[in-house]
């Protein structure tokens, strides 16, 4: 995978979490029930929600730092070991700092 076309699939994916941490905020943000079993049943969607945000908020921060070896020319490099990171590997994860030996 190129630098170039690791970068748009990644800027594409982080717009993506973004638009989806936008919804979780907003879904956040409206008022409980008043019903005590819909107030339950709300807060057990917004621990859901909640968790769903944390998960997407970790994967920004892979991207942005990914973003950041590109723009370094270190893309494709293993942080850890310095080998190339294989082609395969980069297609599943472009975000990846590590070969898959150093990731074990």
């Amino acid at each position: 995978m190129t630098p170039a076309k690791a970068k748009k699939t990644l800027i594409a994916r982080r717009d993506e979490l973004l638009g989806n941490l936008d919804r979780i905020e907003d879904q956040l943000d409206e008022p409980m029930p008043k019903d005590w079993e819909d107030a339950a049943s709300e807060r057990q969607e917004d621990e859901v929600l909640s968790a769903l945000g944390h998960s997407d908020q970790a994967e920004i921060r892979r991207i942005d730092a990914a973003l950041a070896r590109i723009e370094a020319g270190e893309f494709g490099e293993c942080v850890q070991c310095g080998k190339k990171i294989p082609e395969k590997r980069l297609e599943l994860l472009p975000d990846t700092p590590f070969c898959a030996n150093c990731a074990r």
